[in-house]
Protein backbone atom coordinates (compact mmCIF):
# COMPACT_ATOMS: atom_id res chain seq x y z
CA UNK A 1 0.00 0.00 0.00
CA UNK A 2 1.37 3.30 -0.89
CA UNK A 3 1.51 5.06 2.16
CA UNK A 4 -0.27 9.31 1.43
CA UNK A 5 1.63 11.78 4.03
CA UNK A 6 0.15 15.23 4.97
CA UNK A 7 2.05 18.45 5.65
CA UNK A 8 0.50 21.24 7.81
CA UNK A 9 1.33 25.06 6.82
CA UNK A 10 1.05 27.74 9.43
CA UNK A 11 -1.78 25.36 10.18
CA UNK A 12 -4.21 27.32 13.74
CA UNK A 13 -7.25 27.38 14.92
CA UNK A 14 -8.95 30.05 17.09
CA UNK A 15 -12.03 30.08 18.94
CA UNK A 16 -13.49 33.37 20.62
CA UNK A 17 -10.81 35.25 19.32
CA UNK A 18 -8.63 32.99 21.67
CA UNK A 19 -5.89 30.99 20.49
CA UNK A 20 -5.83 27.12 20.83
CA UNK A 21 -3.56 25.68 18.43
CA UNK A 22 -0.36 26.70 16.02
CA UNK A 23 0.66 28.49 14.04
CA UNK A 24 2.28 25.27 13.33
CA UNK A 25 3.96 23.37 10.49
CA UNK A 26 3.78 19.73 10.70
CA UNK A 27 4.84 16.76 8.40
CA UNK A 28 4.00 13.11 8.48
CA UNK A 29 6.09 10.51 7.88
CA UNK A 30 5.19 7.38 6.19
CA UNK A 31 4.70 4.63 7.87
CA UNK A 32 4.79 3.65 11.49
CA UNK A 33 2.81 4.77 14.51
CA UNK A 34 2.69 8.30 15.74
CA UNK A 35 1.65 9.41 19.46
CA UNK A 36 0.65 12.89 20.11
CA UNK A 37 0.82 13.59 23.77
CA UNK A 38 0.66 16.68 25.56
CA UNK A 39 -1.88 17.84 28.73
CA UNK A 40 -5.42 18.05 28.69
CA UNK A 41 -6.11 21.48 26.33
CA UNK A 42 -2.68 21.16 24.89
CA UNK A 43 -4.55 20.76 21.34
CA UNK A 44 -4.12 17.09 20.71
CA UNK A 45 -7.53 16.17 19.73
CA UNK A 46 -8.14 19.71 17.92
CA UNK A 47 -4.79 18.59 15.51
CA UNK A 48 -6.14 15.01 15.10
CA UNK A 49 -9.60 17.26 13.62
CA UNK A 50 -7.69 19.78 11.39
CA UNK A 51 -5.55 17.08 9.80
CA UNK A 52 -8.87 14.57 9.01
CA UNK A 53 -11.00 18.07 7.52
CA UNK A 54 -13.17 17.87 10.10
CA UNK A 55 -12.66 21.22 11.19
CA UNK A 56 -11.74 24.52 9.05
CA UNK A 57 -8.22 25.96 10.19
CA UNK A 58 -8.66 29.56 11.44
CA UNK A 59 -5.46 29.95 9.17
CA UNK A 60 -3.69 27.86 7.11
CA UNK A 61 -3.90 24.73 5.50
CA UNK A 62 -3.26 20.78 5.33
CA UNK A 63 -1.35 19.66 1.97
CA UNK A 64 -1.71 15.90 1.16
CA UNK A 65 1.19 15.03 -0.53
CA UNK A 66 -0.68 11.97 -2.64
CA UNK A 67 -0.97 12.14 -6.50
CA UNK A 68 -4.83 11.70 -5.99
CA UNK A 69 -6.01 15.26 -5.02
CA UNK A 70 -9.60 15.51 -4.78
CA UNK A 71 -9.62 11.52 -3.76
CA UNK A 72 -7.34 12.10 -0.91
CA UNK A 73 -9.99 11.93 1.92
CA UNK A 74 -11.34 8.90 1.01
CA UNK A 75 -7.49 7.43 1.69
CA UNK A 76 -7.48 8.55 5.23
CA UNK A 77 -10.14 7.52 8.55
CA UNK A 78 -10.54 8.53 12.04
CA UNK A 79 -11.92 6.00 15.17
CA UNK A 80 -13.28 8.56 18.46
CA UNK A 81 -12.88 7.81 21.71
CA UNK A 82 -16.60 7.09 21.74
CA UNK A 83 -17.68 5.81 18.18
CA UNK A 84 -21.37 6.01 16.70
CA UNK A 85 -22.38 3.14 16.11
CA UNK A 86 -25.56 3.32 13.22
CA UNK A 87 -28.63 1.54 14.17
CA UNK A 88 -27.81 -1.89 12.28
CA UNK A 89 -26.27 -5.13 12.56
CA UNK A 90 -22.29 -5.30 13.22
CA UNK A 91 -22.09 -6.50 9.85
CA UNK A 92 -24.25 -3.88 8.11
CA UNK A 93 -21.97 -1.39 10.19
CA UNK A 94 -18.69 -2.74 8.52
CA UNK A 95 -20.76 -2.94 4.84
CA UNK A 96 -22.09 0.24 4.72
CA UNK A 97 -19.25 2.44 4.02
CA UNK A 98 -17.94 -0.12 1.31
CA UNK A 99 -21.51 0.63 0.35
CA UNK A 100 -21.36 4.56 -0.20
CA UNK A 101 -18.44 3.85 -2.12
CA UNK A 102 -20.12 1.89 -4.66
CA UNK A 103 -18.39 -1.78 -3.98
CA UNK A 104 -20.80 -4.82 -5.49
CA UNK A 105 -22.52 -6.91 -2.51
CA UNK A 106 -20.43 -10.00 -2.82
CA UNK A 107 -17.58 -8.02 -2.11
CA UNK A 108 -18.83 -6.31 0.37
CA UNK A 109 -19.54 -9.27 2.43
CA UNK A 110 -15.54 -10.87 1.09
CA UNK A 111 -14.19 -7.77 2.75
CA UNK A 112 -16.26 -7.47 5.48
CA UNK A 113 -15.90 -11.20 6.79
CA UNK A 114 -12.34 -10.75 6.65
CA UNK A 115 -12.12 -7.53 8.63
CA UNK A 116 -14.63 -9.03 11.43
CA UNK A 117 -12.81 -12.58 11.89
CA UNK A 118 -9.38 -10.25 12.44
CA UNK A 119 -11.34 -8.41 14.57
CA UNK A 120 -12.75 -10.87 16.92
CA UNK A 121 -16.31 -10.39 15.87
CA UNK A 122 -17.21 -12.88 13.67
CA UNK A 123 -19.39 -14.63 15.90
CA UNK A 124 -21.33 -11.73 16.78
CA UNK A 125 -22.00 -10.38 13.26
CA UNK A 126 -25.72 -10.49 13.65
CA UNK A 127 -25.86 -8.73 16.76
CA UNK A 128 -27.16 -4.81 16.79
CA UNK A 129 -24.58 -3.03 17.45
CA UNK A 130 -25.84 -0.83 19.53
CA UNK A 131 -25.92 -3.80 22.05
CA UNK A 132 -22.46 -4.25 22.09
CA UNK A 133 -19.74 -3.38 25.04
CA UNK A 134 -17.84 -0.51 25.00
CA UNK A 135 -14.76 -2.16 24.07
CA UNK A 136 -16.51 -4.32 21.41
CA UNK A 137 -17.95 -1.06 19.41
CA UNK A 138 -13.94 -0.01 19.66
CA UNK A 139 -13.41 -2.98 18.20
CA UNK A 140 -16.24 -2.45 15.44
CA UNK A 141 -15.37 0.83 14.56
CA UNK A 142 -11.90 0.08 14.12
CA UNK A 143 -13.19 -3.05 11.78
CA UNK A 144 -15.66 -0.45 9.81
CA UNK A 145 -11.83 1.61 8.87
CA UNK A 146 -9.88 -1.11 8.15
CA UNK A 147 -12.26 -2.50 5.88
CA UNK A 148 -12.02 0.57 3.90
CA UNK A 149 -8.10 -0.07 3.77
CA UNK A 150 -7.23 3.74 4.48
CA UNK A 151 -3.32 4.67 4.08
CA UNK A 152 -3.63 6.93 7.62
CA UNK A 153 -5.95 5.87 10.27
CA UNK A 154 -6.41 8.97 12.66
CA UNK A 155 -7.27 7.69 16.58
CA UNK A 156 -8.41 10.22 19.15
CA UNK A 157 -8.40 8.18 22.58
CA UNK A 158 -9.47 4.99 21.22
CA UNK A 159 -9.24 3.00 24.47
CA UNK A 160 -10.51 5.52 27.27
CA UNK A 161 -12.67 3.46 29.95
CA UNK A 162 -12.25 0.70 28.37
CA UNK A 163 -10.88 -2.04 30.84
CA UNK A 164 -7.43 -3.93 30.37
CA UNK A 165 -8.86 -6.66 27.91
CA UNK A 166 -10.26 -4.19 25.87
CA UNK A 167 -7.10 -2.19 25.77
CA UNK A 168 -4.94 -4.99 24.62
CA UNK A 169 -7.55 -5.95 21.92
CA UNK A 170 -7.46 -3.15 20.44
CA UNK A 171 -4.16 -2.54 20.89
CA UNK A 172 -3.80 -5.64 19.34
CA UNK A 173 -5.75 -4.43 16.43
CA UNK A 174 -4.17 -1.19 16.17
CA UNK A 175 -0.80 -3.21 15.87
CA UNK A 176 -2.18 -5.36 12.77
CA UNK A 177 -3.56 -2.17 10.57
CA UNK A 178 -0.04 -0.26 11.02
CA UNK A 179 2.16 -3.52 10.05
CA UNK A 180 -0.43 -3.71 7.05
CA UNK A 181 1.05 -0.46 6.20
CA UNK A 182 -0.84 1.96 7.80
CA UNK A 183 -0.03 5.04 8.86
CA UNK A 184 -1.22 5.01 12.29
CA UNK A 185 -1.47 8.98 14.49
CA UNK A 186 -3.42 8.79 17.83
CA UNK A 187 -3.78 10.31 20.66
CA UNK A 188 -3.81 8.79 24.33
CA UNK A 189 -2.98 10.06 27.51
CA UNK A 190 -1.97 6.30 28.99
CA UNK A 191 1.53 6.82 28.79
CA UNK A 192 2.19 2.77 28.49
CA UNK A 193 0.21 2.48 25.87
CA UNK A 194 2.08 5.30 24.24
CA UNK A 195 5.53 3.14 25.01
CA UNK A 196 3.89 -0.04 23.59
CA UNK A 197 2.98 1.78 20.48
CA UNK A 198 4.73 4.65 19.54
CA UNK A 199 7.62 4.39 17.25
CA UNK A 200 7.71 7.88 17.24
CA UNK A 201 6.28 10.90 19.66
CA UNK A 202 4.87 14.46 18.88
CA UNK A 203 4.45 16.07 22.14
CA UNK A 204 2.19 19.46 22.43
CA UNK A 205 2.31 22.59 24.69
CA UNK A 206 -0.33 24.92 24.85
CA UNK A 207 -1.41 24.64 21.44
CA UNK A 208 2.69 24.55 19.79
CA UNK A 209 5.16 21.15 18.73
CA UNK A 210 7.18 21.26 22.16
CA UNK A 211 9.12 18.02 21.03
CA UNK A 212 9.16 15.76 18.28
CA UNK A 213 11.51 12.39 18.47
CA UNK A 214 12.01 8.63 18.08
CA UNK A 215 9.24 7.25 20.99
CA UNK A 216 12.57 5.17 22.47
CA UNK A 217 14.73 8.35 22.76
CA UNK A 218 11.59 10.65 24.14
CA UNK A 219 10.53 8.13 27.09
CA UNK A 220 14.17 8.20 28.15
CA UNK A 221 14.65 11.60 28.20
CA UNK A 222 12.88 14.16 26.85
CA UNK A 223 14.83 17.13 25.52
CA UNK A 224 12.12 19.99 26.26
CA UNK A 225 11.10 21.18 29.85
CA UNK A 226 7.34 20.94 29.11
CA UNK A 227 7.59 16.97 28.02
CA UNK A 228 9.96 16.65 30.83
CA UNK A 229 7.11 18.02 33.44
CA UNK A 230 4.60 16.21 31.93
CA UNK A 231 6.46 12.46 32.20
CA UNK A 232 7.24 13.59 36.05
CA UNK A 233 3.66 14.16 36.21
CA UNK A 234 4.01 17.72 37.41
CA UNK A 235 1.46 20.41 36.55
CA UNK A 236 3.26 23.16 35.32
CA UNK A 237 3.64 23.02 31.61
Amino acid sequence: MAILPCRAEGLSFRADGKPLLGPLDLELDDGGTTVILGHNGAGKSLLLNLLHGLMPPSAGHVRWLGPDGADNRRRQAMVFQKPVMLRRSVLANVEYGLKLRGVARAERRRRAAIVLQRTGLADIAERQARALSGGEQQRLALARTWVLEPEILFLDEPTASLDPGAIAAVEAIVTEIRDGGTKIVMTTHDMGQARRLADEVIFLARGQVAERGPAGAFFAGPASDPAQAFLEGRLAW
